[in-house]
């Protein structure tokens, strides 16, 4: 059997924006080191994805030392926002559940509501080993997660975007594919693996970290957005919703959550441990 390698790294600093994609990164407890640490809030306190502002695809955050993070986006003078400095905590909702942050400085409020054109505001976990807890369904105790949609992190492999762009073909849609993978949005793309394989890892060691397989990941309409128009179409979740049906969920990827910490590294070998 072929060895299994890191491919890609990705960072996605601001949530639902677009990130970078680092040479190394350290692993953390609740995820890779500054991945969707911020997050953009609409009037009520609720966290504003691609779901509903699918605008902010063409947005793209940068992390910087301290925690900080520079913002770009097409129409918008560029933007640095610093950690902000300790103050009273914010509520916001996340898919129905409540998570305390911290409000950015007005400047990035000002900076997302004339991007997005409805009023904003930029916050700030502050301290993930306490704020947000795993889906108790699937963690085990203690264990946290930062600001995105479920787990710590997301792991595809490119054998299986493949096979779904096979799929995608002799579809009813062939035109939409093939899709890249920054529709998934993963923090880590490995090579190597067959199709679908990362669906029944249990335990992952990459570099000089080690992982627990959590879940398969449900997708969203987010994966129907094109990360450089912010367009939608109808794949792939026609394709999946025909081929990859698990219960209520269309899958793709692999939820994980840290067992081992360190630093990954592209072109780390990935071992599968069970």
């Amino acid at each position: 059997m072929s060895k299994l390698h890191v491919q890609a790294l990705h960072v996605h600093p601001v949530k639902s924006v677009a990130g970078t994609a680092p040479d190394e990164v350290a692993v953390e407890p609740w995820g890779l080191a500054a991945d969707r640490r911020w997050a953009v809030v609409d009037s009520e306190g609720t966290v504003i994805t691609q779901r509903r502002q699918p605008r902010l695809a063409l947005a793209s955050a940068r992390p910087l030392g301290g925690g900080g993070v520079a913002l770009s986006a097409p129409g918008m003078a560029d933007l640095t926002v610093d950690v902000p400095q300790p103050g009273p905590l914010e509520p916001v909702e996340l898919f129905g559940q409540k998570i305390e942050t911290v409000v950015a400085a007005r400047a990035a409020a000002d900076w997302f509501s004339a991007y997005l054109g409805v009023p904003a505001r930029m916050v700030h976990m502050d301290d993930p080993a306490v704020r947000r807890q795993i889906d108790p369904d699937y963690a085990l105790p203690g264990e946290t997660v930062s600001l995105a949609d479920g787990y710590p992190l997301l792991i595809a492999t490119l054998a299986s975007l493949d096979a779904l762009n096979s799929l995608i073909a002799q579809g009813d849609h062939p035109g939409e594919g093939p899709l890249p993978m920054n529709r998934f949005r993963p923090n880590v793309v490995v090579s190597g693996a067959e199709a679908w394989a990362e669906d029944g890892w249990r335990r992952i060691a990459i570099g000089e970290a080690e992982f627990r397989g959590a879940r398969e990941c449900g997708r969203c309409v987010v994966t129907t957005t094109d990360q450089a128009t912010a367009e939608r179409g109808k794949e792939p979740l026609m394709t999946l919703g025909k081929h990859r049906r698990t219960g209520k969920s269309l899958v793709f990827g692999r939820q994980l959550v840290p067992v081992r910490l360190g630093t990954i590294r592209v072109g780390d070998e990935v071992r599968v441990l069970e």
